[in-house]
């Protein structure tokens, strides 16, 4: 095992379980497969199905998933919702609309907290129809609402839209949303030495040029200088800058500033 598959591993067998995706009678493959992707994304493995309109779909759901197979290959079919979440300590449910049950409402993020903090219980969250959603029975078997802040003129999620901001939220609250890259500095910053060095070159090249006033030249350097200080130069950017200097140097001839022919 590699050195990179063994610290996978280790963050995998320190992370938190993750809250159990439940589809309420799904109609879509591409859903269904768009779900596992979304899931796969942010470290969620577990989907279970409640009687899909057509039941386990042969056709479009593997190309859907774009690669996450292994969500599929490990998602089970339920006939019904109770079976569905029997083994499950906490069942959240989504949805878009007041239903007037006496539950609390959460925002997913404080939903996710409230997952996390529940170490050692199994969890799920319930997504219902594409069109129709979870109706107010199926509501019922959930311990909380999440819903989600929309815009109230459009508030309607695609199923795997939902899926992804619920795992998100998951990953932030489970303290696993690690950037995969920083973009920090691969050069150290340039020093002062290197700094004059390319305000020596660009200034003499710029005079070679015949780019400076001559009442005005040193405000101009010193503008310049200012300018490039504020760009918190890295060593390559200056090793960059002063070798595009060179190059316009040597392909120009230089202009006789002396006045001599």
């Amino acid at each position: 095992m590699s050195s990179a598959d063994l610290h996978d591993t280790m963050i995998q067998s320190a992370s938190p379980a993750g809250p159990v995706i439940i589809l309420v009678q799904p109609q879509l493959a591409e859903n269904i497969g768009m779900t596992a992707r979304a899931m796969a994304n942010f470290g969620l493995s577990e989907l279970r199905l409640v009687a899909p309109k057509n039941g386990w779909p042969k056709k479009g759901v593997r190309e859907a998933a774009s690669g996450a197979t292994h969500v599929l290959d490990g998602a089970s079919v339920h006939a019904t919702l109770a079976e569905a979440i029997a083994d499950l300590h906490y069942v959240l449910a989504t949805t878009a609309r007041e239903r007037g049950q006496m539950k609390r409402v959460l925002a997913p993020d404080a939903a996710m907290r409230d997952v996390v903090a529940r170490a050692g219980q199994r969890t799920g969250i319930l997504f219902g129809r594409e069109r129709a959603g979870l109706d107010n029975d199926e509501v019922s078997f959930a311990d909380a609402i999440v819903t989600f802040p929309v815009d109230a003129r459009f508030s309607s999620l695609n199923l795997a839209q939902g899926v992804l901001l619920m795992s998100y939220e998951w990953r932030r609250a489970a303290g696993l949303s690690v950037l995969p890259f920083t973009g920090e500095m691969l050069s150290p910053p340039a020093t002062r030495e290197a700094m004059g060095s390319l305000f020596a070159t660009l200034e003499d090249s710029l005079g070679s040029a015949g780019f400076y006033p001559p009442e005005k030249r040193d405000i101009i350097a010193r503008n310049m200088r200012d300018m490039l200080h504020r760009m918190a130069m890295t060593e390559q950017d200056v090793r960059t800058m002063r070798g595009a200097l060179r190059a316009l140097t040597l392909r120009r001839p230089r202009r006789n500033t002396s006045g001599q022919p």
